[in-house]
């Protein structure tokens, strides 16, 4: 407990230092939750989605949050706009997880159990998951593994300058020391949710 309360301390100053960290006020909903703030991890989520509508991810625990706390209504418009957003995109594990929600409450969308229509990538371009848009290929992967392969085929250029930017914050506010595999673990899982990534790579991985 005392981890997890030095955790949320953490993700809240980093939070207050930049309103617009979309990444602080995931982990910082995520880590109240575990704690059981409810009404903080609910203001957390909310204040993501303000943030970045297309994180389909935050919509699920937002209403996952909004359901343990009682407030039934809230978290069925959630779960119907984030079920909407993640189909749009093609987050595939957090639309079905919100219709099945839905489902529990007698609601069912049939019109998200078709498949989106594709987009249409050109060369030089690729997918971005962060952004649901088509934007600019990197010239090569990030990493010469398979997690950098990966992140090359589903973001753009424009959103790996911009988790650049991102990680080095993560890494100087959380001060991890890289050469830690535990701490190298945590900047990956703070890299891949801010990338849109880790649904779609924990499919990738079971893949192995």
């Amino acid at each position: 407990m005392v981890d997890l309360k030095a955790r949320i301390e953490q993700f809240r100053v980093m939070a207050e230092a930049n309103p617009n960290d979309e990444l602080a006020f995931f982990s910082l909903g995520r880590a109240l939750s575990e704690y059981g703030d409810l009404p903080g991890a609910i203001a957390a989520f909310s204040r993501v989605i303000e943030i970045n509508p297309k994180m389909s991810k935050a919509y699920q625990l937002l209403a996952q949050a909004q359901i343990e706390h009682g407030d039934k209504e809230a978290a069925i418009e959630t779960l119907k706009k984030g079920a909407t957003i993640a189909h749009q995109r093609g987050d595939f594990m957090p639309k079905n997880e919100m219709l099945k929600r839905l489902k529990e409450f007698g609601i069912e969308m049939p019109e998200l159990t078709t498949s989106p229509k594709d987009v249409q990538v050109g060369e030089g371009q690729v997918f971005d998951m962060r952004t649901g848009t088509v934007g600019p290929k990197m010239p090569k992967p990030p990493f010469n593994n398979k997690m950098g392969h990966f992140i090359w085929e589903h973001t753009s250029a424009t959103s790996w300058k911009e988790w650049i930017g991102m990680g080095t914050k993560v890494i100087n506010e959380l001060r991890l020391p890289l050469s830690d595999p535990s701490a190298q673990k945590i900047f990956d899982q703070h890299m891949l949710e801010f990338l849109n990534l880790t649904e779609l790579w924990e499919q990738e991985k079971n893949k192995s």
